[in-house]
């Protein structure tokens, strides 16, 4: 969500620490009166700060959420983007979830955008963890880059894993809000950088989740912008047509809408949320 530093301190802030050693920033909306439960998995480039809003729209339902700064990303230490092994960041995201899930004495809904889309969907295809449901947003599932891009990546990311390059995010397509581009330009907590072995990970999470869509078995809505500029929508597209006989999943196109589809303008942010909270009321997780 759209950058705002004084709201995101609101939160509660507390650390975690991975079996690797590594420390994952996380940060807590509590709701003492809370019927569900809500994990958010913030994108490339950005942090959990960035989900206040989003956070309060489910505060305001019931439920409680959390959210955690990725590997490489926002107040979690270490390299910006930058992987020890290829599959941390679905390592970390299943440590979270059950800590959290042990905090709360109940198993939280799980929502994912962008790359975090991708390492939502692959950790639970992967059976690292099994959500009672989860909520994709515009989940990375195919880029723009070329062919030799991503075969490149592929190189580098065994000989030069961890080197340092512009992630190239065509920030000018996060929102038609020019307000939401404006904070993430000025948020010291947002980067522009990547790594090879990032890059490769995001490549291969996207292409594997298509590919095993049919293994589907958790209740999923999936939010879709059909005038992505940064992840190509075509992605979701054959995920969806790939998982569409498991009967767990329900896709939204907003065909006009761009890539933070929770920071759009106001009537394209509506429709997005009132399609999320049709879609909890009737898997009555609202």
């Amino acid at each position: 969500m759209a950058g705002n530093s004084h709201a995101a301190d609101r939160a509660e802030a507390t650390w975690l620490t991975m079996p690797d050693g590594q420390k994952l920033f996380l940060r807590d909306w509590p709701n003492p009166s809370a019927r569900d439960a809500v994990l958010i998995v913030h994108g490339l480039g950005e942090h959990s700060g960035r989900y206040e809003q989003l956070a309060r729209w489910f505060l305001a339902r019931g439920y409680a959420v959390r959210s955690y700064d990725q590997r490489g990303h926002g107040r979690t230490p270490g390299q910006r983007a930058a992987l020890r092994h290829s599959n941390d960041l679905l390592q970390d995201l299943a440590n979270v979830y059950k800590g959290y899930a042990a905090s709360l004495g109940r198993l939280p809904l799980l929502l994912g955008h962008s790359m975090g889309g991708a390492v939502a969907l692959r950790t639970v295809l992967d059976g690292r963890i099994e959500p009672p449901a989860m909520v994709l947003s515009s989940p990375a599932l195919r880029t723009y880059e070329a062919p030799w891009l991503r075969q490149l990546a592929r190189v580098l990311a065994r000989v030069l894993p961890n080197l340092p390059l512009r992630n190239g995010l065509a920030l000018d397509g996060l929102s038609h809000d020019k307000q939401v581009i404006e904070d993430y330009r000025n948020d010291p907590l947002c980067s522009g950088k990547v790594t090879p072995r990032m890059a490769d990970f995001i490549f291969r999470a996207g292409a594997t989740s298509i590919a095993d869509a049919w293994r589907l078995r958790t209740p999923t809505l999936l939010l879709v912008a059909g005038s992505d500029r940064l992840v190509d929508p075509s992605g979701s597209r054959d995920f969806a047509a790939g998982a569409w006989a498991t009967k767990q999943l329900t896709s939204r196109f907003f065909d006009t809408l761009f890539h933070e589809l929770f920071n759009e303008t106001e009537t394209g942010r509506h429709q997005v949320l009132a399609q999320l909270a049709e879609w909890l009321r009737r898997s009555m997780l609202a």
